[in-house]
C-alpha cells in the first residue's frame, strides 16, 4: 500500500503541473522558473537534509553493485546511441544519464522506507550519483554549452554548483556526526520540502507544453534508455549483488533501487543546459509509469 501511495502521490503532483500549464497559469518561461528554483534552492536543501542523516557504514555494503549497474547501463547507451544515431556529446550524455541515473533522492528513499524498511540501502547510489556522476556530467555540459572555457572555469562551476556543494556538505555532516543548529536546520527542512513538488510540477508543465510522447522524433533513444533503465539495470544489480553475497535485505534494496525510474534531476539538467530535453522528458515519463509494476515484481521475487 505504501508503494502504491508513493507512486500515486508523484503522478498527482505531475498532473497538477500539467493542469496549471493547460489552463495557462504556467507557460514555458514560468515552467523553467520552477526548475531554476528547484535547482538553486530547494534541491540543495533536500540534499543536505537527506545525506546528513544517513549512516555511511551501514550503506557501504551495496556500493559496488549499485555502481556497476549504473556504469554498465550508462556505457551501453553511449555505445548503442553513438553507433546507431551518431549523437553529439550533449544528447548522448543526457540519454546515458536517462538510462542509468535513478530517482534515489526522493522516490528511492520513500520506497526504501516502505518496502525494504531501511533508507540506507539507497545511500550508495545517491552518493555515487551526486558526488561523482552528476559533477562529471555538469562539467561536460558546461563545456559543450559554452558556459565555460577550459578546465579551470569548469572546475570553478563544479565547486560552486549548488547541488554538488550541498551533497558534499551533507556527506561531511554524515561522516563527522555534526548536527546543524535548529535555527539553520528548520529553514533547510522547509526548503527541502519544496524540492520534490517544484521538480514534479515543472516536469508536468513541460509534458503539457511539449509535443506528445512519441512525436518529438527520438523514439529510438527513448526505447533504448527505457529498456536499459528498467530491464538491464535491475538484472545487473541483482547479478553483482548475488556474486558479492549480499544478504536478502540489502540485495532487495540494491535491486529495487536499480528498478527506480529515471530521476527528474536529469530533466532539470536538460532544461538548464537546453540539450536532450525531449529524450529526458519522455524517458522519465515512461520509466515512471513502468517502475511501479517493476518495483512490485522485485518485491515479490526478492522480498
Amino acid at each position: 500500500m505504501g508503494l502504491l501511495i508513493g507512486f500515486t502521490t508523484i503522478l498527482v503532483v505531475i498532473a497538477a503541473g500539467a493542469a496549471l500549464a493547460h489552463v495557462g497559469v504556467l507557460d514555458h518561461r514560468s515552467q523553467r522558473t520552477l526548475g531554476e528554483i528547484a535547482f538553486f534552492v530547494a534541491s540543495p536543501a533536500l540534499m543536505v537534509v537527506t545525506i546528513s542523516q544517513v549512516h555511511l557504514e551501514a550503506a557501504a555494503a551495496n556500493l559496488v553493485a549499485s555502481s556497476v549497474s549504473l556504469a554498465v547501463c550508462f556505457t551501453a547507451y553511449v555505445v548503442i546511441a553513438r553507433l546507431r544515431w551518431g549523437l553529439g556529446t550533449g544528447p548522448l550524455l543526457i540519454g546515458a544519464l536517462s538510462s542509468s541515473y535513478v530517482n534515489a533522492g526522493n522516490l528511492g528513499i520513500a520506497i526504501a522506507a516502505y518496502v525494504v524498511g531501511d533508507i540506507t540501502v539507497v545511500v550508495p547510489t545517491l552518493l555515487v550519483q551526486m558526488l561523482l556522476v552528476q559533477p562529471a556530467a555538469l562539467i561536460v555540459l558546461d563545456r559543450i554549452t559554452g558556459r565555460g572555457e577550459g578546465v579551470r572555469p569548469a572546475v570553478r562551476r563544479l565547486v560552486t554548483n549548488p547541488l554538488t556543494v550541498a551533497a558534499v556538505l551533507g556527506l561531511v555532516l554524515a561522516t563527522t556526526g555534526w548536527q546543524l543548529p535548529a535555527p539553520l536546520l528548520s529553514p533547510l527542512e522547509m526548503l527541502a520540502g519544496a524540492a520534490i513538488p517544484l521538480m514534479l510540477m515543472s516536469y508536468g508543465a513541460a509534458l503539457r507544453l511539449s509535443p506528445p510522447i512519441g512525436r518529438a522524433g527520438h523514439n529510438g533513444e527513448v526505447v533504448v534508455a527505457t529498456v536499459l533503465k528498467m530491464g538491464v539495470m535491475p538484472v545487473v544489480a541483482w547479478a553483482v549483488g548475488v556474486a558479492l553475497g549480499l544478504d536478502d535485505r540489502v540485495l532487495l534494496g540494491v535491486v529495487i533501487t536499480a528498478a527506480l525510474p529515471t530521476a527528474q534531476n536529469i530533466f532539470l539538467h536538460a532544461t538548464r543546459y537546453r540539450v536532450g530535453e525531449d529524450v529526458a522528458r519522455e524517458t522519465i515519463l515512461v520509466t515512471t509509469l513502468a517502475s511501479l509494476p517493476a518495483a512490485l515484481i522485485v518485491a515479490v521475487l526478492l522480498g
